[in-house]
């Protein structure tokens, strides 16, 4: 079966130092190769190609990652995904997902310092979480690695996230997008999230409440879906806001999250 499965392939967005210039290419090992074409990430999500890159080819150290989709159309959030994290923030486990939205502009890169806005710097919290990448036609197309930064402060002034969970450069997100043929179960993926290197979050996958199925039936109930959109699954327990006292993000602050076989984000804050 594995060999009738198209090949699979880790998609990167990058610039070249002494470039300025985004490409897209595939991550093997420790380098990134460029497509030979002009296509982007989008394209190869949109198409399904999954043609070996045959451009030329640079060692990750050499380029800076950009987001894998540098706007999505659309960042589909989930809140309260994991039971643990609803309880240690007092909240009851859902009934059914609790979906919100970040903007395009809150999408960037996964290793870049993020500048946060003003107002929502004075309680700012970190969030791993598995990243969903859509494919065309409703279809999951890879999975990727990002931190939902949270302004708690807004989050708790205002009934609604948007502004708490929307702001710009809320998503940082990568290192690349890995496809969804080399995951065998995103819902067996150990994620991990330090905190200028104190482990903070430590938890699987296979503790979502809703699953990567239901959460892509669930949204695709009234919202199309296409090619390039994400799906943020929640966030497990260990946030700054729920510790006593709560620990929350300040300027210098260096953030990683990894989750098993996807790689690693580090963005310190700005």
């Amino acid at each position: 079966l594995r060999d009738t499965l198209p090949p699979h392939m880790r998609l990167a967005t990058f610039i070249p130092t002494g470039s300025d210039t985004p490409l897209a290419g595939e991550v093997t090992g420790g380098r990134v190769t460029a497509f030979g074409d002009r296509s982007t990430v989008l394209d190869r999500l949109r198409s399904g190609d999954r043609t070996p890159a045959r451009g030329e080819a640079w060692p990750l150290a050499d380029v800076r990652l950009l987001a894998p989709v540098p706007r999505p159309r659309a960042i589909f959030c989930i809140g309260r995904n994991y039971a643990a994290h609803a309880g240690e923030l007092g909240n009851e486990v859902p009934p059914a997902p609790i979906v919100f939205l970040k903007l395009p502009s809150s999408s960037t890169a996964p290793n870049d310092p993020v500048a946060v806005p003003a107002a929502a710097a004075g309680r700012l919290d970190y969030e791993g979480e598995l990243v969903v990448v859509m494919g065309p036609g409703g279809t999951v197309a890879g999975y990727a690695v990002a931190d939902d930064l949270s302004a708690r402060d807004l989050q708790k002034a205002e009934p609604q996230w948007t502004r708490a969970k929307g702001f710009d450069r809320s998503c940082p997100w990568g290192p690349w997008i890995t496809t969804a043929d080399e995951v065998a179960d995103p819902q067996a993926l150990s994620l991990r999230t330090w905190v200028n290197g104190e482990l903070r979050q430590d938890a699987s996958t296979g503790d979502l409440i809703f699953g990567v199925e239901r959460l892509v039936s669930f949204i695709g109930e009234t919202c199309t879906l296409e090619a390039g959109d994400l799906i943020l699954t929640g966030t497990p327990a260990g946030v700054g806001l729920g510790m006593d006292p709560p620990r929350f993000l300040a300027p210098g602050d260096v953030v990683r999250v990894e989750i098993e076989s996807l790689g690693a984000i580090e963005h310190a804050i700005a």
